[in-house]
This record gives structure tokens, C-alpha cells and sequence, in this order.
């Protein structure tokens, strides 16, 4: 499997050629990040907000989605919806076995049943910025029920890219040992089987400059 970010809560998930993109953002809606012109099976959007619903900058295949896709309903905000509305959580199982779950704008601890439905993950691509979003302590403690092999933190800021109001992934990376976090200069990682535990810290793929 292999997990391309292409800015802010924006991937590519793909394996044997077939792929799906989660969360692309709308042009200019994004400081920091180029637009997105990308081409997959399929697209998924967690929620209607421009920074997450743009799904016309992704060319389709026609062939449909290529993964087993399960999406469980929660929260962008931890009243219920009554701040920000509703959130969809898309878990992926591959061919090859492996699961990717993409939490969206997770806005609270999900409960027993959505933990359930998607634990263990082998790739969890999980928000830490706060504000509009779960921040990195809560980040942490989903981390710490679902056990995922490889954490992806999104939905953060830099000094590149990101809105302002949302924390620096640093306050999430933080909470873990240093020898399990890895930096990446490149924004796409693989995934197998085999591969050792981690929180992952990629670089966007449309990130400008």
C-alpha cells in the first residue's frame, strides 16, 4: 500500500494500480498549498467543507471504487454535530489484507462501537491540530485505543503551509518517544506487512516553495 499526502487532510491511497483519494481541498482554500489535480478510482469526502468536499479536482478511472470502504458516521465537534455538523470516518481494507482508516475532522473520542469497527489499523491518518479538530492530546488517546502500526498526522500547521489557528504537529509528536517518530522529506510512504511501527510525518506533495 502505498499513502501519498497531498496537503492538509488530503491522500492518495493506492495498491496494484487501483487508488482513492480522501479529502481534497478546494483551490486557494488551503494557505500554503498548491491545487489538486490528481486522478484515482475513486474519491471520498468525510464532510461538506471546502477544505475537505472538493471532489471535481479528482479524475476518475470509471472503475469505481477499489477498495472494500466502510464509512462510520461521528462528529466534526464533541456536542453532537450542533457547532460544526457530522463527519464520516472511511475505513479501507485492500486486497492485500491491509486496512487504512482516514478519520476526517474528527471532532471527539468516538465511541465503543466506531472504535471497534475500526481497530488495529495497519495506516491511521489521524488530525492533531486542534481548533477545528480533535488537538493532540485527544489525538493521542485515539491513537492509544485503536493501537494503529503507522500513525500519519494531518491536518496540522507549519511555517509552509496550514491555517494558523490549528497547532504545529510538533504538539502531537511530542507525546511519543523520539526514536517513534520519523520525518520524511518526500510526501508518499509505503506500507507493508512488515513494516516497523511509527508515527509518520510526511512533507505535502503540493506544498509551495
Amino acid at each position: 500500500m502505498n499513502i501519498t499526502w497531498l496537503g492538509h487532510s488530503c491522500f492518495r491511497i493506492e495498491e496494484d494500480g487501483r487508488s482513492v483519494v480522501c479529502d481534497p481541498y478546494a483551490p486557494s482554500y488551503v494557505p500554503g498549498l498548491d491545487d489538486i489535480q490528481v486522478t484515482a478510482d475513486a474519491v471520498v469526502c468525510s464532510h461538506d467543507h471546502g477544505d475537505h468536499n472538493y471532489a471535481q479536482a479528482v479524475t476518475l478511472s470509471g472503475k469505481g471504487m477499489p477498495f472494500t470502504h466502510t464509512p462510520l458516521s461521528c462528529w466534526h465537534d464533541d456536542t453532537r454535530g450542533s457547532q460544526r455538523g457530522s463527519n464520516t470516518i472511511s475505513v479501507f481494507d485492500l486486497p492485500s489484507g491491509l486496512r487504512a482508516v482516514h478519520l476526517g475532522d474528527l471532532g471527539h473520542m468516538p465511541d465503543e462501537v466506531t472504535l471497534q469497527a475500526m481497530a488495529k489499523p495497519d495506516v491511521l491518518m489521524i488530525p492533531v491540530g486542534g481548533f477545528f479538530t480533535i488537538d493532540a492530546v485527544m489525538a493521542k488517546a485515539v491513537c492509544d485505543a485503536l493501537q494503529p502500526k503507522v500513525i500519519i498526522a494531518m491536518h496540522f500547521r507549519s511555517d509552509r503551509f496550514g491555517y494558523d489557528v490549528i497547532a504545529p504537529v510538533e504538539s502531537f509528536t511530542a507525546l511519543y518517544a523520539a526514536d517513534c517518530v520519523k520525518s520524511f522529506e518526500g510526501s508518499r510512504l509505503t506500507v507493508t506487512a512488515d513494516t516497523a511501527p511509527m508515527v509518520a510525518v510526511l512533507t505535502p506533495a503540493l506544498a509551495k516553495g
